[in-house]
């Protein structure tokens, strides 16, 4: 596999091969939610995306383990509308689908006449990238660093990343990064004072315009839970401020609880689900 530092190679016969860096925290062969996240968002601003249109609503549903094997994607437009497009995306390994996505693009214009409520929003104050590629991870009472152990608190988290690429030689376009961050809304709204105990199914994230940095934030904005189900929101950033929203529904899993204080895992790995 390769070492490069991406999630997938590009076979000739247009198949994806995950790379280590794909490998996620929840178990052996594994793959991580922003690997796949970042597969269907490119697959699907590549087959039916345009500078016309906004990419306003991703959401894609992790039904059922990826695994570190050969991957295809399968994209298909529902309606292509003079103001709204509709495509789904399929991504398949051994002929079965394990995760689905559906992509909701709107025709850019002009915005109405008069002015609308929004909501007050505290924009947070990340450190200076330093060349370094491992995320940083925040909260209220735990400051920046660049592992979430120091975070396994009650407090607000955040988290800061620019997205490893998708496909190695091939840099993430500004909708492919907006996606695979902000699927670390799981991460900012199910972390813990023991870790991690909710593994999410899905993620929804919706944008009202396209980030213009290559490092973003995730904030959380809520979290509820009962029954061992949990949801969470999260807004996202980039220097002008607020930009999207995402927003994960999660399923307790205990008996794959991720505790970063009691668990050490190799450098080279730059994301914590």
């Amino acid at each position: 596999m390769s070492t490069e530092l991406a999630h997938f190679t590009l076979t000739e016969d247009g198949a994806y091969l995950p790379t280590p860096f794909a490998q996620s925290h929840w178990g052996d062969d594994h793959l991580n939610g922003p690997a796949v996240v970042g597969l269907v968002a490119r697959a699907l601003e590549t087959h039916c995306g345009s500078d016309d249109f906004m990419p306003a609503r991703l959401t894609t549903d992790l039904f059922k383990a990826a695994r570190g094997v050969r991957t295809t994607v399968e994209v298909r437009v529902v309606r292509d509308g003079r103001r709204v497009r509709s495509a789904e995306c399929d991504v398949l390994q051994d002929g079965t689908a394990v995760a689905r996505a559906t992509l909701l693009q709107y025709r850019r214009s002009s915005p109405p006449p008069g002015e609308t409520w929004i909501a007050p929003v505290s924009a947070p104050k990340p450190p200076q990238p330093d060349g370094d590629t491992l995320p940083y991870v925040g909260s209220d009472d735990g400051g920046w660093t660049r592992s979430p152990a120091a975070h396994q608190n009650t407090s607000r988290k955040c988290f800061f990343n620019d997205g490893i690429d998708v496909v190695a030689g091939e840099k993430n376009s500004p909708f492919v990064r907006a996606a695979m961050v902000a699927e670390s809304t799981s991460l900012v709204t199910n972390l813990g004072t023991k870790g991690i105990g909710y593994i999410n199914g899905d993620l929804t994230v919706a944008l009202s315009r396209l980030p213009l940095d290559d490092w973003l934030v995730v904030q959380a904005d809520s979290h509820w839970t009962a029954d061992g189900i949990a949801v969470g929101t999260a807004t996202l950033f980039d220097h002008q401020g607020a930009f999207g929203s995402g927003m994960v529904t999660a399923v307790a899993n205990p008996a794959a609880q991720i505790d970063f204080s009691t668990r050490q895992f190799p450098i080279a790995e730059l994301n914590y689900e």
